[in-house]
């Protein structure tokens, strides 16, 4: 197969963590063409395919430089046989057009994992208020005064951009309700910006999971990322320390049961970030973690999601 990855930068690729990377070797080991573009590479003129300006890859096995590219060329999306759409957040508008673009390259032929449709249904913390029997007391509003009344009601609780990443913007307000104002008004900026509110869950300091589904079921490891000192968040990038664990029967559950409504959807691959019980996000952008989980626990979490997109695309 020729398999074409939207993703960042390739000379921006930390390879020794990246999940993109992971998917890439899997897929060259299988004997699969890897090519590559970014969402601004990708073009559409009226009466023709949506097509895309693309490097064709070798990946050579050296830890600096990586990749040899081979080719460089604009071609039609719908000519390959898979385009897995890897670009990180932030879901901004450049990336919202780059979605509806990849939807008109489906309508060619091009099969496209995640399916755009489903990147831009399920924004990856409002996606959790469906499933609202597995999240803790949560809140997305503009109003200041429906914030203040839940901190009230709660005490101890999380405050959160809906369009953040890696832990960015986050903020803890106690039961002293300190700077609760002023990180309100950071944060919705005078209620032009929804922002999601959240009960304190204690047991983040046990670790913020990252369960990750494809193809509808669990893999059977998780990366616990745990705050270090003082921090209240997990995330890796916020300094969080990565422990591969099993899953416990609970969140086995859980992912079970929300992977198999959002795999119907074209959610191939999904990372489902839980604490204690209770799911705080559904990352379907860019779920990360595949070279963790598979470092410390030899389970081939790349091999699985080349797997299920062989099967995808052949179907």
């Amino acid at each position: 197969m020729q398999i074409l990855f939207v993703a960042d930068p390739l000379e921006s690729f930390v390879i020794y963590k990246d999940s993109t990377f992971a998917m890439m070797r899997e897929a060259q080991r299988r004997g699969h063409q890897i090519v590559a573009c970014e969402p601004k590479h990708i073009s559409w003129q009226s009466g023709g395919k949506v097509k895309a300006q693309v490097r064709y890859i070798s990946l050579t096995g050296n830890k600096d430089a990586w990749f040899d590219e081979t080719a460089n060329k604009a071609v039609n999306l719908a000519d390959f046989d898979a385009i897995v759409m890897r670009k990180d957040p932030p879901f901004d508008s450049e990336f919202f057009y780059a979605t509806h673009m990849l939807s008109q390259a489906e309508r060619e032929g091009a099969k496209v994992f995640n399916k755009p449709s489903a990147l831009r249904e399920h924004p990856e913390k409002l996606a959790i208020m469906e499933f609202a029997q597995f999240i803790s007391p949560t809140l997305v509003t503009r109003s200041a005064q429906e914030i203040k009344a839940f901190h009230a009601e709660h005490k101890d609780i999380i405050l959160k951009p809906l369009d953040g990443m890696g832990g960015a913007g986050i903020f803890r307000v106690g039961d002293d309700g300190r700077n609760l104002g002023s990180i309100i008004e950071t944060l919705n900026q005078g209620g032009a910006a929804s922002v999601m509110v959240q009960k304190f869950l204690p047991d983040i300091v046990h670790g913020d999971k990252r369960v990750l589904i494809i193809g509808g079921k669990p893999v059977p490891f998780c990366l616990a990322r745990i705050p270090q000192g003082n921090e209240v968040r997990g995330n890796l990038a916020a300094g969080g320390k990565g422990v591969a664990q099993p899953l416990t029967e609970q969140d086995k559950a859980t992912a079970e049961f929300i992977g198999e409504r959002l795999v119907q959807r074209g959610l191939l691959l999904i990372g489902l970030d839980v604490i204690g019980h209770n799911v705080t996000e559904i990352n379907v952008t860019s779920p990360t973690c595949f070279q963790e989980i598979f470092d410390q626990t030899g389970c081939d979490v790349a091999a699985l999601f080349v797997d299920a997109l062989e099967l995808a695309a052949q179907s």
